[in-house]
């Protein structure tokens, strides 16, 4: 699929570039931010002792934070690569 450089001239090509931006690595960053939220679901109810949670069960969560993150922070690089691929086309590839 090859991609047509972005319309920055108009609101609306500014918009949808944005839209676009939006949608990059959604579903990772989606699956991100649940585990981030299950993370502290389990270290809370392991640390309050909710749901039967033993508290060996805050290590889990720790590792749950982790992954979670590193998801998040991998949807920011990839929307970065995006984004910059997406200016070097406005450039001749000069980027």
């Amino acid at each position: 699929m090859t991609l047509s450089p972005p319309d920055l001239e108009s609101e609306e090509g500014r918009a949808a570039y944005r839209a676009e931006l939006r949608k990059v690595a959604l579903p990772l960053r989606w699956s991100g931010l649940g585990l981030i939220v299950l993370a502290a679901l389990v270290c809370a109810g392991a640390s309050q002792g909710w749901m039967g949670l033993p508290e060996s069960a805050v290590v889990i969560g720790y590792g749950l934070l982790a992954v979670g993150w590193a998801m998040v922070i991998a949807t920011v690089f990839l929307r970065t690569r995006h984004h910059r691929r997406r200016m070097a086309m406005l450039d001749g590839g000069a980027r």
